[in-house]
């Protein structure tokens, strides 16, 4: 049986050192600075993190599924991108 988008994420979450969240809440910034960290995008945590845009657009730069990470263009995570993404970090 396929996983559930709040699977996924809970599934990411856990891949990389986060805990699981009930319900169906969206990546923190903490999440994402994780998820960041396990495929190699390299951000500044010297200070505030970065927008979530900035951190989503790298992470699907990263994992193949856009040519360039670019935030203005930056979009919250499908089930696909998700799907791209635990395959990243497992």
């Amino acid at each position: 049986m396929a996983q559930t988008v709040d699977e996924l994420r809970n599934a990411i979450r856990v891949a990389v050192g986060r805990f699981e969240r009930e319900g169906s809440p969206a990546f923190t910034k903490e999440d994402l600075a994780a998820v960041c960290d396990a495929v190699g995008y390299e951000i500044d945590t010297s200070g505030r993190l970065p927008p979530k845009a900035e951190m989503r657009a790298g992470i699907l730069w990263k994992i193949g599924v856009v040519e360039e990470a670019n935030p203005e263009e930056a979009r919250s995570f499908r089930k696909d991108d998700l799907e791209a993404i635990i395959a990243a970090v497992q």
